[in-house]
């Protein structure tokens, strides 16, 4: 949805040293996904019986789709407060989260020992309806199918626009050569430029239904992601084992979402030489504290009652994480108040990561550094391990690098980017300098 002029294509190279890089990394790591389904799991992996699941799922689903939600957290804002103003971000968002969502889904696919079997999932008799895994890779599988729906038009509007002047040339070139009806491919093409611009303004139409699917569908699977450890009532340490799991767990990638969403503005602006968008972060920035209050009092509010301050102040391994997991959220939130702060893209970033790590790092201790299935089992993440989850993190960087030089995804900058403002005033930085704010 939106108008055509509401987002531009970034000008430049797709084959930068930087895409080579992020290859590499994304080779290695797939080099290891191989290994794992030749050899099997227990090749690349350092999981057991003890620890069923590792950073796979820790930080790829349970971490990952979190930190995915910035679709879903900017498209409450716009579609459900109806704030518009913030529409020239939804594009950006929903990419990372299509992403982010797509390869959470693949390294399920991974992790799972009889990956062969999978195909159970699409067998109605297989279903076990009672389980909230189920219904978590339910969600997460629609989810990720309505986010390539909302991200169509942006691709119909790339075909839409396009002159095919590769294809002239090379039919060109062909044509009196080894393929004489080459030239006629060009041309053929030309009706898919007619299908797209049929299929533009009837997917807008609709695309509305979707849109709804798509807050609907991460308000189920984000709270059945805590839901999963409430049966971990022995194994999970109480700081975080609560009946509010499903709950913290939906706040938190609501708060999540509108920091990533920032955090990718200001990153992709200051990578890509763009002005930053300061007013519409601004607004966003502003709604950051109001729901990390909600979530920071939930949690203590909850230790209260279940008489464990005492453990969360103990200073002990567990106390230390549940303490920076909570100063991370709480201190990031508390800079985003003042109005100046919430204006200046340098500490715009320091909050928004501030909060991006706690609200991550909640997620960590909830499904793997807090939980402790019995004397005798230990886990840390092999090399291979790791590597494949950096390489999936490389692809997503990767991914979203060429399709915003190839789609139109970003805000129009000659539209909705102006001149920085600070305070009223001009700032004194220019768009990806080094000074970065002030």
């Amino acid at each position: 949805m939106g108008h055509n002029d509401e987002y531009q294509k970034l000008e430049g190279k797709i084959f930068t040293k930087s895409f080579f890089i992020l290859l590499f990394v994304v080779l290695v790591g797939f080099f290891f996904v191989g290994v794992r389904y030749v050899k099997g799991i227990g090749a690349v992996s350092n999981m057991s019986d003890g620890y069923p699941w590792g950073i796979w799922i820790t930080y790829d689903v349970a971490t990952g789709t979190a930190i995915a939600c910035g679709g879903y957290a900017v498209a409450i804002l716009v579609y459900i407060r109806n704030r518009m103003q913030y529409h020239p971000l939804i594009r950006s968002a929903i990419l990372t989260s299509m992403f982010g969502y797509g390869l959470a889904g693949f390294s399920v696919m991974v992790d799972l020992g009889r990956p062969w079997n999978a195909y159970n999932f699409f067998i109605p008799s297989k279903w076990q309806a009672n389980s909230a895994m189920f219904e978590v890779a339910l969600c997460v599988m629609a989810y990720s199918t309505v986010l390539i729906i909302e991200f169509l038009p942006a691709i119909l509007t790339t075909i839409e626009t396009t002159k095919w002047e590769r294809i002239h040339k090379i039919g060109e070139w062909l044509h009196p050569r080894i393929a004489p009806d080459a030239q006629n491919m060009a041309n053929r093409l030309e009706w898919v430029k007619v299908g797209a611009a049929w299929l533009k303004p009837r997917l807008n139409k609709v695309l509305i239904f979707f849109i709804v699917l798509g807050i609907t569908l991460p308000t189920m699977h984000q709270s059945s992601l805590g839901s999963l450890l409430l049966i971990a009532s022995t194994k999970l340490h109480p700081l975080w084992h609560t009946g509010f799991l499903p709950l913290l767990f939906l706040i938190n990638c609501v708060f999540i979402g509108y920091a990533i969403a920032i955090l990718e503005s200001i990153i992709s602006c200051y990578s890509f030489k763009r002005p930053f968008e300061v007013e519409e972060l601004a607004g966003l920035a502003g709604l950051i504290p109001w729901v990390t209050v909600i979530w920071l009092s939930v949690v203590v509010g909850d230790l209260v009652n279940r008489g464990q301050m005492g453990a969360a102040l103990k200073l002990d391994f567990y106390s230390g994480f549940f303490l920076t997991e909570f100063l991370l959220v709480g201190i990031g939130s508390t800079i985003l108040f003042s109005r100046k702060n919430r204006r200046s893209p340098r500490w715009l970033f320091v909050s928004a990561a501030m909060i991006v790590l706690g609200g991550a790092l909640y997620r960590f201790n909830v499904y793997l550094i807090g939980f402790n299935p019995g004397k005798g089992w230990r886990y840390f993440p092999s090399f291979a391990e790791i590597m494949i989850t950096v390489g999936i993190v490389a692809l997503e960087i990767l991914g979203y690098k060429v399709f915003v030089k190839i789609f139109p995804v970003l805000p129009n900058a000659a539209k909705h980017g102006g001149p920085n403002r600070h305070d009223g005033k001009t700032a004194p930085i220019a768009a990806g300098s080094m000074e970065f704010g002030k």
